[in-house]
């Protein structure tokens, strides 16, 4: 009897953008304790172009297992097609959207018209949220909340063995977000908001407008001035860029204040010591749990999730090389037919 079949991206090699093939691939089947989803949307997230460029800079003992031919993607949002054994609370028909099998792989399998993973990875899509902005939520929503609502789980990042805590935020605090018109910042500038925090966001200065409408407070310009030396007596630093030079914001923050890398930055625990200041990073996880609650922040206009792009699936490569021009104004969305 031959496999029944699917369209999906897929590669077969590792490399950029044109690598992304579109194809026929075999069709999932939920296993025990999944649910097979009729894929409407998918979110695109960094670690889909890390996946496909065979994650060049990351140590081999911290690669994820990955075989090829893969199909990319995590975020995913549509309809429940089918149900493994075992799986409560979700029925066929039900729109749902999760983060899928992440961090454990980078083979959430997303880029196709069905995908198969844990029924805990997802959670009921509200009503009133459509499949795109659902699909964009996911990874980024789960990410900013992690960080700064709660953690939710005690895996340790791989990168630092420091038990991440957020910080509680009030209306006595003062957070800066580094990269606040991405993904993950124009997020964590509302959830900061949402605990009463003032918040400095920084960006290019052509996404002001957009983020004094998320409710930014003040809004620097990095390509005009530098925000560590701008800024002054912050409580905490969430860093949507990270990397090397993600400690400059060390003399931005008051002692007693935390800095959060949310990409692998590069710090000295005796420097961080002396100046009373906590550095710390997770490893987002899928949470169905956790994303029902973002969930209903989106459905209630208190959360937004902006989208700075959508492409239809077939066109993943153009979708790639617009993530790789950067600057982008919240997340880039694939739609599926």
């Amino acid at each position: 009897m031959p496999t029944e079949t699917m369209n999906a991206i897929r590669l077969h090699e590792y490399g950029g953008p044109e690598v992304l093939r579109y194809e026929a691939a075999p069709m999932p089947e939920p296993g025990p304790g999944q649910l097979l989803v009729r894929v409407h949307a998918v979110g695109v997230n960094p670690p889909d172009w890390y996946a496909r460029e065979g994650m060049p800079n990351v140590p081999a003992e911290l690669k994820p297992p990955v075989e090829l031919p893969l199909i990319p993607g995590t975020d995913a949002s549509g309809v429940v097609a089918a149900i493994g054994d075992g799986v409560e609370g979700f029925a066929v028909g039900d729109e749902v959207f999760g983060l899928l099998n992440f961090p454990n792989s980078l083979q959430g399998n997303a880029y196709a018209e069905y995908v198969a993973a844990s029924a805990a990875d997802f959670a009921h899509k509200p009503a009133g949220v459509d499949h795109e902005h659902a699909a964009a939520v996911a990874m980024s929503g789960l990410t900013a909340w992690q960080f700064l609502v709660e953690l939710g789980h005690d895996v340790p990042s791989p990168f630092q063995q420091a038990q991440h805590r957020p910080m509680a935020l009030d209306a006595g605090s003062t957070v800066l977000v580094n990269g606040a018109a991405g993904g993950v910042g124009h997020l964590a500038l509302q959830l900061a908001k949402r605990q009463g925090a003032r918040v400095i966001a920084v960006a290019s200065g052509a996404h002001e407008a957009f983020l004094r409408d998320l409710g930014a407070d003040v809004v620097i310009d990095y390509t005009r001035e530098r925000p560590e030396e701008v800024a002054h007596d912050v409580d905490l630093v969430l860093d949507c860029v990270g990397g090397p030079q993600s400690r400059r914001f060390l003399k931005t923050i008051k002692r007693g204040g935390s800095l959060y890398p949310v990409y692998f930055g590069e710090f000295d625990d005796e420097e961080n010591a002396r100046l009373g200041i906590t550095v710390t990073a997770a490893q987002v996880r899928s949470s169905g749990a956790q994303l029902t609650e973002i969930g209903r922040l989106l459905e209630d206009g208190t959360l937004r999730v902006a989208i700075d792009s959508v492409f239809p699936l077939k066109d993943a490569r153009a979708a790639h090389e617009r993530a790789a021009r950067g600057h982008l104004q919240g997340k880039i969305v694939l739609t599926v037919a």
